[in-house]
Order: structure tokens, then sequence, then C-alpha cells
């Protein structure tokens, strides 16, 4: 999608972080958009801060793990925007404990919020995009998680499938006029080691998050990382250029390109062990 301007764009977890960052990127180079975020407040202050730059937005509340409240987003997005050309399924929680630990609520919250919440965006607006005959784009951020699995359990899980859905999916809707691209950030400014904050109480317990013993220095060095990490307006820039270059794979920096060519390297020897055995056909 080369040509930006008037196109309209549905981006989650729009209300800070990530998706503030694609939402500011995209609505300068003109794009109207719908920012959807399950905290209110933050939401509010998102929307009122694009819109004191003349930029045409609005804003929807919804729980992304919810089929049913995505929907109605989709619904209010068409009423207020009359069609949308850009899927962002950005929302993510960092969540789940270390093998032994964990529990089911963490694995249903993580799972229903970093992965089904982009099978249903896809489910939901693809149809919508399709509708209108003009092309689109769908992103979904995933995590350098996507690619090595260097955090929890849960999180690599969804972020694995995340990379996996775009993989596929790229093939598929190409021939339909719609690029899939997969965002992979590594440390970026946001509140994702804050999650729980928003956790629905429909979840149920979660395990207790203990700084204080086991993981405690791992969790410690990532909320530094994350803090001192990169601008999420500078993601959101990123975002609008691989958008106009249907980059297949959106990357922030270069600092864990080592450990991702290591597991390829991984993956080959695992290969070269089994070259001469295999039956010739």
């Amino acid at each position: 999608m080369q040509h930006l301007e008037g196109k309209v764009a549905f981006v989650t977890g729009a209300g800070s972080g990530i998706g503030l960052g694609i939402a500011q990127a995209l609505a300068a180079a003109g794009v109207k958009v719908m920012l959807c975020d399950i905290e209110q407040a933050a939401l509010d202050r998102a929307v009122e801060g694009l819109a004191a730059t003349n930029a045409d937005v609005a804003g929807v509340r919804a729980d992304v793990s919810l089929k049913e409240e995505l929907q109605k987003a989709a619904d209010e997005t068409i009423a207020r925007f009359g069609k949308v050309h850009i899927l962002v399924n950005n929302a993510g929680v960092g969540g789940g404990a270390e093998y032994g630990k964990w529990t089911d609520a963490s694995w249903n919250w993580t799972i229903g919020v970093n992965l089904m919440s982009v099978v249903w965006g896809i489910e939901v607006f693809g149809p919508l995009i399709e509708s209108h005959g003009e092309g689109g784009q769908i992103v979904s951020t995933a995590s350098i998680a996507g690619l090595i699995a260097a955090t929890g359990p849960s999180y690599n899980v969804t972020k694995y499938g995340v990379v996996a859905l775009s993989e596929g999916l790229r093939v598929d809707l190409a021939s339909r006029g719609i690029g899939v691209s997969v965002l992979c950030p590594g440390f970026i400014r946001t509140q994702i080691m804050d999650s729980r904050r928003n956790v629905p109480t429909r979840f149920g317990e979660l395990e207790q998050q203990n700084e204080g013993d086991g993981a405690a220095e791992f969790v410690q060095l990532a909320r530094e990382a994350i803090e001192n990490g990169i601008d999420p307006r500078y993601v959101g820039e990123l975002v609008r250029e691989g958008i106009e270059g249907d980059w297949p794979y959106i990357f922030t920096d270069l600092q864990f390109e080592p450990l991702i060519n290591e597991r390829f390297a991984n993956i080959t020897a695992g290969f070269d062990r089994i070259r001469d055995r295999v039956p010739q056909r």
C-alpha cells in the first residue's frame, strides 16, 4: 500500500505503547484511525491527543480476547469511517510463569489476548478489507520471542503462533490484494511488564508474580531493558514503512539477530545429522 493518505486503519492496544506509536505514525501519514484498547482512560487520552493534531481518529473500547467485542468494534469502525484498509493486531500481554508454576488462568489469558485476538481480528476484518476491492494490509505484533524462545512458555507459544499465522496467510491473502506483515519488536518502552492491571476477572486467579525469588533477576533485567528501550513512535514509523513496502517481517533493531542466526544454524545442523541416512527414492 504505497499511498496511505485517506485510508482507514483499525489498531488494537492503541491506548499506549507500540499501538499508540503506530496510530500516531499512520495518522501523521493521513490515515484515518480507529484506536481500540481495553483501558478506557488510556484510550481517551490517546484519541484526544491525536485529535488535537487534526487527525481523523476515533476510539472504541474492546476486550480483544472476546470475539464478540472485536465484532462490535468492527461495526463501529465501519459506521464511523465506512470501510477499513489496514488491520493492526497489536494488543498483547506478558503473562504466565515458568514450568511448574503456571496456571490455567494465565495460559487462557495469554492465549486469548496474544493469539486468539489475532485469529479473530483477521476473521472479522479480513472480509471487510476484501469487500471494497482497494487492497489492504494486515500487521500483527509478535515479538522477537516469536523467533527465539526467550521468555515464559505461554508468551513464547503465542508469539510463535502469530509468526506462523502471518507467514501462512501472507501466501493465502496475496491473491486477494491483502499484504500480511508480522512485527517482531525487541525491547520497546511499553507497559507490558504491568499487563496484569487489565486482566479480566473471568480468567480467574493468576499465579503470583514474585520478583523477589526464582526468575526475579530475569524479570528485573527485562523491566530495565524495556524502561530504556526503543521509542514506540519510532516503531510506529517502521510499521508505516512496512505497510507501504509490504514487508513480510518488521524488526525494530539488530540486538537479537545473532540468537536468531544461532537458532537457524541449529536447525540446519539437525538436517545435517541425518543427511546421509535419508533413504533414496
